[in-house]
């Protein structure tokens, strides 16, 4: 494994937009500090809001490690990663999510599979810390990535993927050359939806402009998610699952059905039948929660389904609502740093 910093170094990106993970922020940002490869910087871009921005621009004034930055695009997740990819310096750039703390050796996985000249993103695993110290008894693990952690069916060790998820993944800065930023209109934005698909799309995009490009997940790139006691409920389950097939539709209108659901088909036809019967299997051996995770796989495939369809009549009726820009210097950066 490489113990060097590669291509120019490591930045790592963290989008923040509300005071109330201010706890969650300052731990993510010594979880980069404490990495055994150092990043060359880290920076927080601040989703316009203007009081976190100055907050934040205090506590790291004297920092020469972290920049404090706001976003220069419109609201949502995809423009402030896209403001901190063309505000970096790293040859290599790592988003980690505001309310997320990365093992010590997370970013030295990321950079090994940068060896390979052809590696155009690496992903990690994300394991969930819940609220109420352990995992619900109905939540199946197949649907983790409801809480935008890694999910059972995801294959293990450093394998090739289709996409990388974004709240644990880095890329190549060449692979924004080549593909383009962040898609916005697709992605998180606050509370509103769709919810998700940005990387996915991105990551599509990306294999397109470059036929050639490989994209890994490593499982040992670990970062650990808080999951807060709001999404532990079924109620978030069921909304977060309904703006995933919107988002997925909005993808597909792009990219198409064969890539926009490629790896879907697999974890649709295999991985959650395995789950349900799992499920049925611990309910009849008097396992807690396996009715509960039967049923809420099943809950989640329909309402999924549901959102998917709503969303593709939308898309052909008005077309997709995104859109994709290069990354330039960002204008309006603005800010303490």
């Amino acid at each position: 494994m490489s113990a060097h910093a590669p291509h120019g170094g490591v930045s790592v990106v963290i989008c923040v937009y509300t005071e109330d993970r201010w706890e969650d922020i300052l731990a993510a940002v010594s979880s980069v500090r404490a990495q055994s490869l150092p990043a060359l910087e880290t920076l927080l871009v601040v989703d316009h809001h203007p009081a976190l921005l100055e907050r934040l621009g205090k506590e790291f004034k004297e920092s020469e490690d972290v920049r404090v930055l706001a976003n220069a695009g419109p609201r949502g997740l995809s423009a402030g990663r896209n403001t901190g990819i063309a505000l970096s310096r790293g040859g290599i750039i790592a988003f980690l999510d505001d309310d997320a703390v990365a093992e010590r050796d997370w970013l030295r996985h990321f950079a090994a599979g940068y060896d390979d000249p052809l590696v155009m993103a690496v992903g990690g695993r994300t394991e969930p810390v819940w609220a109420s110290g352990r995992r619900p008894a109905w939540f199946p693990e197949e649907f983790d990535w409801v809480v935008g952690c890694t999910y059972k069916g995801l294959p293990r060790g450093k394998v090739r993927v289709r996409n990388v998820l974004g709240g644990n993944a880095s890329f190549r800065r060449s692979a924004f050359d080549a593909a383009g930023g962040f898609a916005t209109g697709i992605g998180r934005d606050g509370d509103k939806r769709p919810l998700g698909c940005e990387e996915t799309e991105l990551c599509i995009r990306l294999s397109r402009a470059r036929p050639d490009a490989v994209l890994l997940i490593d499982d040992r790139a670990v970062i650990h998610h808080r999951v807060p006691a709001g999404r532990e409920r079924f109620a978030y389950f069921r909304t977060r699952a309904y703006a995933e097939g919107l988002s997925k539709a909005l993808v597909t209108q792009s990219v198409g059905a064969e890539k926009g659901l490629e790896s879907e088909r697999r974890y649709a036809t295999r991985v959650l039948p395995a789950g349900v019967a799992r499920g049925v299997r611990d309910f009849f051996l008097a396992r807690p929660g396996g009715a509960g995770r039967a049923g809420a796989i099943v809950v989640g495939v329909l309402t999924t389904a549901g959102g998917y369809a709503l969303g593709s009549l939308r898309a052909r009726r008005t077309g997709a609502t995104f859109s994709v820009v290069g990354i330039g210097a960002a204008e309006g950066s603005g800010g303490p740093s």
